[in-house]
């Protein structure tokens, strides 16, 4: 039985929760579900140990940060294999995501130890001479962090390292369905000087979650998950500080000029691995893709033959490519949707079946206007691929969304980028590749219904913190 982890500590409880498998349903660890006492013993750390944890030197929170960074990195192989166990991600995606988790916490440390805040001269008006401004960043108190599925470590790691970056004790409440890989974080962070009450991960149902929401002792609530979820947090606590990243339905434009047979085999190709390459399951997967009329057909052969050669099957063979949905709920809705855009006239070219919770590649075309695997997020191995008259009707048609978090454009044109960049209502413009591009340094985050605020490491420390300003008075400059 995997702990988990109460102000610092292992700990567990009689409530036995058992992960398995997506692929073929195996039991592959069992932690157990922290108790309503347990919660409060947590959230009652985290508010005492707040202020030490806001004056912890910087050496301090930076040295725990690189411990969890080499660990990673030192246990990397058994990592990647607890991610895929219980998310159900191919091998060498989980490979990815787990050098991506230490690149997180490594960044961190960087952050933390030059988080200086800045200096202002006053002496700019007459009314200010003698003065000087010193602008530093306070913690706002201990975040509440809720981590999705999909990056089971990653994601969670967005969470962890930036409120320990500046000082912030932190709750994690992990996805039910993949609960491990943050308990594995834990883990780690129990390796650390950090003070008791300074982090917590912690298995909590999601019917219990809305009372830690509430909790005014946790002002920071940093949510990563569903539409629905995540603006009823926002409505029930509106004097919080709330961020959300909550997906979208992400756009590719393949532009005029990107006409070249190199061009359109190397957009064809990038398109197909990530739209499939979490199974869809990626709130930057490519859903969409637009393309300019004259190159249509061409383009189109190529995606279709292109997503034809993603290999599907057991997520630890080597050589697979795309693995299943997070169970068979979620491989039944998209193949709903795939039905529901078929019913009202649109043309499967590839897929379009369901074998449990696994769904095979499929490309739609002549999808109308409002269905689903357009208008909503499909989280699903479906692209929606339509021809637009230039490059103008393709950034409108991106823009015709509920959500805007990133899209990826194909051009050369430096013109175009820069068009684009302007036009585009999502939160980051890819040029030259796939809205599925990620540093983990960037800020990342979206637009209308794809949330508020930005992660990426200094993004969230700045979420995570508010300007604190002391005056000088009567220094000579």
């Amino acid at each position: 039985m995997v702990p988990f982890y109460l102000a610092g500590k292992p700990a567990s409880s009689d409530d036995v929760l058992t992960v398995h498998h997506p692929y073929d349903g195996r039991e592959v660890g069992r932690t157990s579900t922290a108790t309503p006492e347990q919660v409060e013993q947590a959230v009652a750390a985290a508010a005492a140990v707040s202020d030490e944890a806001a004056a912890l030197p910087a050496h301090v929170r930076a040295d725990a940060l690189d411990h969890v960074s080499r660990r990673l990195a030192q246990r990397a192989e058994e990592v990647a294999r607890l991610i895929t166990a219980e998310s159900g991600k191919p091998l060498k995606w989980a490979r990815i995501e787990a050098a991506r988790a230490a690149a997180t916490f490594r960044w961190a440390a960087e952050e933390a130890r030059r988080y200086s805040g800045e200096v202002q001269r006053l002496d700019t008006e007459a009314s200010g001479a003698g003065r000087l401004a010193v602008v530093t960043r306070v913690p706002r108190g201990p975040v509440l962090g809720i981590s999705p599925f999909n990056f089971p470590l990653n994601l969670a790691a967005h969470k962890v390292a930036p409120a320990l970056a500046v000082g912030a004790p932190i709750l994690l409440k992990p996805a039910p369905a993949t609960p491990l890989s943050a308990l594995l974080l834990g883990e780690l962070l129990a390796e650390t000087d950090l003070p008791a009450g300074m982090f917590s991960v912690l298995p909590v149902p999601n019917e219990r979650a809305g009372a830690l929401v509430e909790d005014p002792r946790l002002p920071v609530v940093s949510f990563t998950g569903s539409g629905p979820v995540g603006w009823s947090i926002r409505d029930r606590v509106p004097r919080k500080h709330v961020t959300l990243e909550l997906g979208g339905n992400a756009a590719a434009v393949v532009c005029e000029d990107w006409s070249a047979t190199d061009d359109l085999q190397w957009a064809a190709e990038r398109i197909a691995t990530f739209a499939n390459y979490q199974a869809g399951q990626s709130c930057i997967s490519v859903q969409r893709v637009f393309v300019h009329e004259w190159l249509y057909d061409a383009f189109l052969h190529r995606l279709v033959e292109a997503v034809r050669r993603q290999r599907q099957g057991d997520p630890f063979d080597e050589s697979t490519d795309v693995g299943p949905l997070i169970n068979q709920a979620a491989a039944e809705r998209v193949a709903a949707w795939v039905d529901e855009a078929v019913a009202a006239g649109a043309t499967v070219h590839t897929g379009g079946e369901r074998d449990g919770a696994s769904y095979a590649p499929t490309v739609l075309t002549g999808v109308p206007d409002g269905a689903k695997v357009a208008a909503e997020e499909v989280f699903g191995p479906v692209l929606v691929v339509a021809r637009v008259s230039d490059d103008a009707a393709a950034f409108a048609a991106v823009n015709d969304s509920a959500y805007g978090l990133q899209a990826g454009v194909f051009t050369h044109s430096i013109q175009t980028a820069f068009t684009a960049h302007r036009t585009l209502a999502v939160g980051g413009v890819i040029i030259g590749d796939v809205p599925s591009y990620r540093a983990d340094q960037m800020p990342y985050g979206g637009v209308k219904g794809s949330g508020i605020g930005r992660e990426g490491v200094a993004s969230a420390m700045a979420d995570y913190t508010e300007p604190r300003v002391m005056v000088l008075t009567g220094i000579t400059l």
